[in-house]
């Protein structure tokens, strides 16, 4: 398989296709997703890439497991869409009733990724910014996310090229839970998703209850040409990291950008529109207008920070856009 040939592999609506390479001497279990949103095709590429070197010989795990996932919603890769019948990545778990698409890729994906120690999940954006990852709590007991293994993660998300590292979205996403549910009424929630705090949990979320750790890499924008080489490299320094390949590890970066997501916008009403087309990190001081609701309100920044994930077509009801600042966490230990 060549690089020109790579783009017509048939990825089946029919079935998950899954690489697996187990080496003869223990390891680590690594998992690699790619196109888990249909539109976000730089993790497939990047993993093509590395399958080609495994297959030729150029590349050999030594020890351990690693499991590859090119596509992993080919409903909403075959679309060309983001989602098939909804959005994988939100409300993932095993289900005895499946009701859609994606719920029967959950029951699939979710044992695979319960078999694997760390997993990292390659995505990609609309609106243009520097590539960047998305790291997970502290080492905590709380309800939300509890977690002891945030010293791996810490690392891994070091070696995988973008400075940039984004922290706190299930926490900032069960604040907006909190918030929806005070503002709606009940029969207004039954039409709401997204006031489930589990609704938060997409793979990365998921791994971390099953006793794994895991990074999200948004690789750039879809359509980015760099894109598929960020998810390739991330690729690799992961293996190298770990000691899958015979490979020296990659140095760790100490020069990390580490941002918190706080807040919560969601969008109320169709009518409700952005002051401007915004891009994920744009700065915001405080007394900035972001958007105007409907009636004429505008929304304002109440303190300096970060926009993140501003998504002009969120559907009424549902998450908006993030605000972010910077975060006091240390990640970058001697």
């Amino acid at each position: 398989m060549n690089s020109e040939n790579a783009h017509s592999i048939a990825y089946s609506t029919a079935q998950l296709r899954v690489h697996q390479f187990r080496a003869l001497q223990p390891g680590p279990k690594l998992i690699v997703l790619g196109a888990v949103h249909g539109t976000e095709f730089c993790g497939t590429r990047g993993i093509e890439r590395v399958l080609r070197e495994l297959d030729s010989g150029a590349l050999e795990i030594v020890c351990g497991t690693v499991t590859f996932v090119p596509v992993t919603n080919p409903l909403a890769y075959q679309k060309g869409e983001r989602n098939g019948e909804r959005n994988l990545n939100r409300n993932l778990r095993p289900t005895d009733n499946p009701q859609d698409f994606e719920d029967r890729i959950a029951n699939q994906l979710c044992p695979l990724l319960a078999q694997h120690d760390v997993l990292l999940d390659l995505h990609s954006f609309q609106a243009p910014a520097q590539p960047f990852a998305m790291l997970g709590p502290q080492n905590n007991s709380d309800a939300v996310e509890p977690f002891s293994r945030a010293a791996e993660e810490e690392a891994l998300v070091r070696c995988l090229g973008p400075k940039r590292v984004v922290e706190g979205w299930l926490s900032s996403f069960a604040l907006g839970v909190q918030e929806r549910l005070a503002r709606t009424q009940p029969t207004e929630r039954a039409q709401l998703l997204s006031t489930d705090p589990l609704y938060g949990v997409g793979t990365t979320e998921y791994m971390r209850t099953q006793g794994g750790y895991s990074i999200t890499l948004e690789c750039g924008q879809h359509n980015d040409p760099q894109a598929p080489e960020v998810a390739y490299r991330a690729i690799r320094n992961t293996l190298a990291h770990l000691g899958l390949v015979d490979e020296p590890a990659p140095t760790l970066n100490n020069d990390v950008e580490l941002l918190r997501l706080t807040q919560v916008v969601d969008r109320f009403h169709a009518g409700d529109v952005f002051s401007q087309e915004w891009s994920s990190f744009d700065v915001v001081s405080a007394g900035t207008c972001i958007a105007v609701r409907h009636d004429g309100a505008p929304v304002v920044a109440q303190e300096d920070g970060y926009i993140v994930f501003p998504n002009p077509r969120s559907p009424a009801g549902n998450e908006w856009f993030y605000l972010a600042q910077r975060s006091q966490r240390d990640i970058v230990r001697a």
